[in-house]
């Protein structure tokens, strides 16, 4: 899989018609997930974090709704570079909704029941307190709207080492406002995070730096989850699980609003 520097220097160099073709034969190369999306079809979302790959070939959401907003912590991102608020989330070929620049716990610029689903792929790992940003994408949705959620497996990357988070921790954190300053498993990820299988982050000091830096750059792993935890933490959340299902990379969660 192409690392995201890669990816944006291509979406930089080569013709659109020559992306779009690369973009193709992964489709056509990677296995389909099982998560039912077929009520989303000519549906309004919003996606956390994104876009992502993940949504148009493993998950072919975006083919399938009506519109999609986006959200994304600041105007420069290690994984899309320069962006800017407007109607310019570019989510699927030519296809455009209203980036927001806002933090994914604190969604005030956006209305209560405004979306009828909200995406979220390989974002809330980096997220301080991940339940009060549950709870505010739980707000944006409609009453029993969906929220696909897809978590990193940490057999498969440089978190394989560490423990997986315990929902009393994620509690903790939720009942304490932790902000997304805090760098309380930093001393872990020093100590267990495999480098090796993760070229982009350089020499340990250079790891060491920018973790040190992590609000400005959000590329830290704060938590480790896995099927059961997050089961745990949405229906605290006001959840209702509909499906769950792990595959070599990642885990895949499907859930409803309660009310």
């Amino acid at each position: 899989m192409l690392n995201a520097t890669i990816k944006l220097r291509l979406k930089n160099i080569l013709p659109k018609f020559v992306l779009e073709a690369l973009v193709s034969l992964r489709r056509l190369s990677t296995p389909r997930s099982n998560i039912d999306i077929s009520h989303l079809a000519g549906k309004k979302g919003i996606e956390i974090g994104g876009p992502s790959n993940l949504y148009s070939s493993h998950l072919p959401i975006y083919q399938k709704i009506y519109s999609l907003d986006g959200v994304n912590f600041s105007n420069t991102t290690l994984w899309e570079g320069e962006i800017k608020s407007g109607q310019n989330y570019n989510y699927f070929r030519n296809r455009k909704g209203y980036q927001f620049i806002c933090e994914a716990t604190d969604l005030s610029q956006i209305n209560d029941n405004a979306y009828d689903f909200l995406l979220s792929s390989n974002c809330l790992e980096h997220i301080a307190n991940p339940m009060m940003a549950i709870m505010e994408w739980k707000r944006v949705l409609k009453s029993r709207g969906t929220l696909i959620l897809v978590l990193p497996s940490k057999a498969s990357n440089f978190d394989h080492k560490r423990p997986t988070t315990s929902f009393e921790h994620l509690l903790e954190d939720f009942d304490n406002n932790t902000t997304e300053h805090d760098l309380t498993h930093l001393p872990e990820i020093l100590n267990l995070h495999d480098l090796s299988m993760d070229p982009q982050a350089g020499s340990f000091q250079n790891f060491e730096k920018r973790s040190l830096d992590n609000y400005s750059n959000r590329a830290l792993h704060h938590h480790v989850f896995d099927l059961n935890v997050t089961a745990s933490m949405l229906e605290h959340c006001g959840f209702e699980i509909i499906q769950q299902t792990e595959e070599k990379n990642n885990f895949f969660t499907s859930a409803k609003r309660d009310s």
